[in-house]
């Protein structure tokens, strides 16, 4: 039967183990840390799959008292805690929102989490990048502006999805491989560092007035209205009927008249 090379104890493992760390994956954190800077005195981090313990315990003396670590995972840690540190047993994307976020906004979230491995190369790339990007989707909510996310995955055909969603939510992105990585894997770490802060949204959009409805007679009741209404109204004399009379008037009927009576005269 052919052993699973993961399980294959080497010198890194057995160092961690005189070091009192229980497991190998300490020196990549370490060299993490060294490379980008992670860790420093009073910061806030949040340890996702921190069983059995190493990170946590790596982790734990860098922030000191002035900080706090909180660790979660399924499985309990092989390690004790100092005061500032707090573990939570349960499943880390499972817990609700106020377990995960008792101490936030944090300055680093870590993901070392794993699937259980299959030997399907395909289905573990693939369970490995549903676990980081959840664990992603953790960092986004809970990541104060500014900090980072280191998180493992398994590199497949998705990977560069998971990259373009840490390059949306962080000003730079990297890639890592530590040098204590196992020659057969092909996990690596991709750091996010400085959270982007979290946009605005959009204001509402205005809230158009209704249009006013005005109803409109059809044209042919309008002409019928207008028309009637046009009878109804008084009509206006003229000018020539509405004229006062003058002298010259009175004068023409005068002279009218006496012609007329010059022929009555004239009959006798």
């Amino acid at each position: 039967m052919r052993r699973n090379p993961y399980q294959r104890p080497d010198h890194k493992t057995v160092e961690a183990k005189k070091r009192g760390f229980p497991a190998r994956s300490v020196y990549k954190l370490d060299e993490i840390d060294r490379r980008v800077r992670l860790l420093r005195q009073g910061q806030r981090v949040l340890d996702l799959g921190a069983a059995p313990g190493s990170w946590s315990m790596y982790v734990a003396p860098k922030i000191g008292g002035r900080g706090h670590l909180l660790a979660v995972d399924r499985n309990p840690l092989e390690i004790s805690l100092p005061a500032w540190a707090t573990f939570v047993q349960g499943d880390a994307l499972s817990l609700t929102n106020e377990a995960l976020s008792m101490f936030a906004p944090y300055d680093v979230v870590l993901s070392d989490m794993a699937p259980d491995t299959t030997g399907n190369r395909f289905t573990d790339q693939t369970r490995s990048f549903d676990l980081f990007m959840r664990a992603l989707a953790v960092a986004e909510k809970l990541l104060a502006p500014g900090g980072t996310f280191v998180g493992k995955i398994f590199m497949g055909e998705d990977f560069p999805l998971a990259r373009a969603e840490v390059k949306r939510l962080f000003t730079s992105e990297r890639l890592i491989r530590p040098e204590g990585t196992r020659p057969v894997s092909y996990e690596i770490f991709v750091v996010g560092e400085g959270r982007k802060a979290a946009l605005a949204p959009p204001p509402p959009a205005p809230v158009e007035a209704a249009p006013v409805v005005v109803p409109v007679a059809p044209a042919s009741t309008a002409k019928v209205e207008a028309k009637a209404a046009k009878k109804a109204a008084p009509r206006k004399k003229s000018a020539s009927q509405t004229k006062a009379p003058s002298p010259q008037d009175g004068q023409d009927g005068q002279e009218e008249a006496v012609r007329a009576r010059r022929r009555e005269v004239s009959t006798w």
